[in-house]
């Protein structure tokens, strides 16, 4: 089997805000070994963040560099630390996942790729992808004097490994208020309140992963805030994980209302 090189680890569209949404788990690209030791469960790529590129294609009109990881989590994981360590003592799982969601095995018996190759994963793909994360952000102070990041995620609304019962709608993390000013948690918070249609909950199993961890750094006046979505309400959450049309809309105004809150809030709070 040729090992064949890895190319564009992700697509990045610069904005004229002070906002940066990075969505590190719509990927669905394989390198030929990952495809290969495929499981037949993992084979669907169903622990993929399907469609958020298109969930938040009104970002670009309201300025926001957009940031968008090529490859699958199943090659390897954008959000989780390089060095591997857990983020959550509940069930999870890491950068290189050899489970499912549901705990099923994501390779067939002996198609794990080498930890050599899982090195080439690190320096060609999350490195990139973490180094472009730095230096957008670091663009993005220098201009604003301020920098927002917002890392967009979805999952299936039903996953009885990693969470008891339905997942809430809307799920924000900032990790325990330690990634974003709290003035901005209630902004957010607050917009949410202001609706009935979809659930919401701050710092629930969903606190931010390692994107949110890493670069909120609200003292020094980064802002992160992550948002993991429950499937079921802009899609099919069964393949071939169908985008509704009938759905989708109403959960886009809410996530433009919440781009739209933070977006102020920072120009409120920075005002020169």
């Amino acid at each position: 089997m040729s090992l064949s090189p890895i190319t564009a680890p992700y697509e990045f569209m610069a904005g004229t805000s002070p906002l940066l949404i990075s969505i590190p788990h719509a990927g669905i690209r394989l390198t030929p070994e990952v495809a290969e030791g495929l499981s037949e469960a993992a084979q669907p790529l169903g622990d993929t963040d399907w469609h958020i590129p298109r969930l938040y294609d009104f970002a670009r009109a309201l300025g926001a560099s957009v940031l968008v990881g090529n490859y699958s989590r199943f090659v390897i994981d954008l959000n989780r630390p390089s060095d591997d360590k857990p983020l959550y003592t509940t069930a999870t799982t890491g950068l290189y996942p050899d489970t499912l969601f549901d705990g099923r095995d994501t390779f067939k018996p002996g198609k794990i790729p080498t930890d050599a190759r899982r090195q080439d994963y690190l320096a060609q793909i999350w490195q990139p992808y973490h180094q472009r994360i730095q230096s957008e952000l670091a663009r993005i102070k220098q201009q604003f004097g301020y920098a927002l990041l917002f890392d967009a995620h979805s999952i299936a609304s039903v996953i009885p490994r990693l969470f008891d019962g339905q997942l809430p709608d809307l799920n924000l993390g900032t990790n325990n208020g330690a990634s974003c000013s709290p003035e901005l948690s209630d902004v957010l918070t607050g917009i949410c309140q202001q609706q009935s249609r979809f659930s919401h909950v701050l710092n629930g199993r969903f606190k931010g992963g390692y994107i949110t961890r890493a670069y909120g750094q609200p003292d020094a006046d980064i802002h992160a805030v992550q948002l993991e979505l429950a499937q079921v309400n802009y899609m099919d959450e069964t393949p071939p994980y169908a985008w509704s049309e009938t759905r989708a809309p109403a959960l886009q105004s809410l996530l433009q209302q919440l781009l739209e809150g933070m977006l102020a809030w920072g120009s409120e709070k920075y005002r020169k």
